[in-house]
């Protein structure tokens, strides 16, 4: 079992699905978490389930487009808690899979890439100067398989994710020798409130993915959650500039 006993961590995006899976998978494995989501009763309602669980928690609303209200976000988690040893940088939006590029919108591209990438950008920049006067940090951030492959009439998304992973292994590489370890993971198809809405959309949605998926099944929020703890714990201590692909074989193919 991933161990993180006395270690801070900070989850983006934690009002449910993902982001909440890992903020559980963290608090389980004995951290103290900063839950963040621009739902602030969602990222209210994480908390409590942590702290019904005898952990120790905090919540906060926040806009990580907005590096102000990041800023704040990374510096309530160091005042609630003393310090920030690890970080996952979830949040995200899903934007529009109905259209091929040139009919794309581009008020959504920007939107997707303000949130799925500069999201991440604020948070990275935040959370690492907290963490290099500490010479010791682990931040993991949420891309997907669809920043490894290309995906039909996503390209807003599709370009973010790829984005994020290529911001991964760059800030990888600025910080190895400074303690901070710089990780990604990138998940398939997931059982969220994403996906099950992109099913209530089409009726057929659900057996496209299962049947793209070799292992004949969405993933769970859970499992991206256990990975996302043990990168954030020193079990993944070897371990910078990687994205860990969860996708039940899909990538393999």
């Amino acid at each position: 079992m991933t161990q993180m006993q006395g270690k801070v961590t900070l989850v983006t995006g934690a009002a449910a699905g993902i982001g909440r899976a890992s903020a559980l998978a963290l608090a389980r494995a004995g951290a103290a978490v900063s839950i963040s989501d621009i739902d602030g009763a969602g990222a209210e309602e994480t908390a409590q389930l942590i702290h019904d669980e005898g952990g120790a928690a905090i919540a906060r609303s926040c806009d990580v487009t907005m590096p102000d209200q990041v800023r704040a976000m990374v510096e309530a988690t160091v005042a609630a808690f003393g310090r920030l040893d690890a970080a996952v940088n979830n949040a995200g939006i899903a934007g529009s899979f109905e259209d091929r590029l040139h009919q794309a919108d581009d008020a959504m591209f920007e939107r997707v890439l303000a949130v799925n990438l500069l999201g991440v950008w604020h948070c990275l920049k935040a959370e690492l100067e907290v963490m290099l006067p500490q010479s010791r940090g682990a931040i993991v951030n949420i891309a997907s398989v669809a920043g490894l492959i290309g995906a039909p009439k996503a390209g807003a998304y599709t370009a973010s994710k790829h984005a994020v992973v290529g911001l991964t292994k760059s800030a990888a590489l600025d910080y190895a020798k400074l303690g901070i370890r710089v990780n990604a993971v990138c998940p398939a198809y997931t059982d969220t409130a994403m996906v099950q809405s992109a099913i209530a959309g089409n009726p057929l949605m659900a057996h496209i993915m299962e049947r793209a998926i070799p292992m004949g099944r969405l993933g769970k929020a859970s499992e991206i959650g256990e990975a996302v703890a043990w990168l954030c714990s020193d079990a993944s201590s070897f371990v910078t500039g990687h994205a860990l692909v969860l996708d039940g074989g899909l990538v393999a193919m």
